[in-house]
């Protein structure tokens, strides 16, 4: 069946920020169709914060993907934010994003040729905010970059390039953050400013962070650990450091 063929959409918990039922991904590949996710069943409550594990190639980064809108479901049902994302069109996919969800990937994702100010306002220009870059500084300012607004990303380090992307997340009040190996590219010591500054965040907004990693000890800061092998849930625990 297309995931994407319209059709009434079921009834969402709203104590639930994402709700996955018996979802299959299955992409294509030189050596033919590879099962990538295969009948996860998911929920996620609002305010969460959930680490999702597991070894490479076990769908963690897919999962995320699907959340987000950029990675279509092969079979099952994907409810986020209070809607189905299944028959959504490309339009309406970017609309979602851009209403719900804010991702911060390993590789920053910045636009070169935009300062650390414009980047920011982007997102909130999409979505026709009035004064977006007063409302860009002032996250920017949060992150405590408010000495490099007008700096470009070549011109700042990994740590400000990561602090750019994270006030780029939270700017239009996303609230479900998708965190896909934030520190991967980065120090130790730059790392753990970095994910200081998100669990804060998250805290003080109670957004739902979803976070990709192969740290245990970042994972166990999460209040809940979901282990993912072979594209299914080996485990689902809480952290005992919670």
């Amino acid at each position: 069946m297309d995931a994407r063929v319209e059709k009434n959409p079921p009834v969402v918990s709203r104590d639930l920020a994402i709700r996955l039922q018996d979802l299959y991904v299955t992409l294509g590949s030189r050596a033919g169709p590879v099962e990538i996710l295969k009948g996860m069943d998911l929920g996620i409550e609002s305010g969460q914060s959930v680490s999702i594990i597991g070894p490479s190639g076990s769908g963690k980064t897919t999962l995320l993907m699907v959340i987000a809108g950029l990675e279509a479901a092969t079979r099952g049902e994907v409810q986020v934010a209070g809607q189905s994302l299944l028959g959504l069109n490309e339009d309406k996919l970017a609309e979602y994003r851009r209403d719900h969800i804010g991702i911060v990937f390993q590789s920053f994702h910045l636009i070169p040729a935009m300062t650390a100010l414009e980047n920011v306002a982007v997102p909130l220009e999409l979505r026709g905010t009035r004064d977006a870059f007063a409302k860009a500084q002032d996250q920017l300012e949060r992150v405590g970059l408010s000495h490099r607004l007008t700096h470009y990303p070549g011109q700042l380090s990994g740590g400000e390039q990561q602090r750019v992307a994270i006030a780029r997340a939270i700017a239009a009040g996303a609230r479900i953050i998708l965190a896909d190996e934030p520190t991967g590219n980065l120090d130790q010591e730059t790392g753990q400013s970095i994910m200081d500054l998100l669990f804060d965040l998250q805290s003080g907004s109670k957004t739902t962070l979803i976070l990709v990693t192969h740290d245990p000890a970042l994972a166990k800061r999460c209040s809940r650990i979901i282990e993912i092998r072979d594209g299914l849930i080996h485990s689902d625990r809480r952290a005992s450091a919670a």
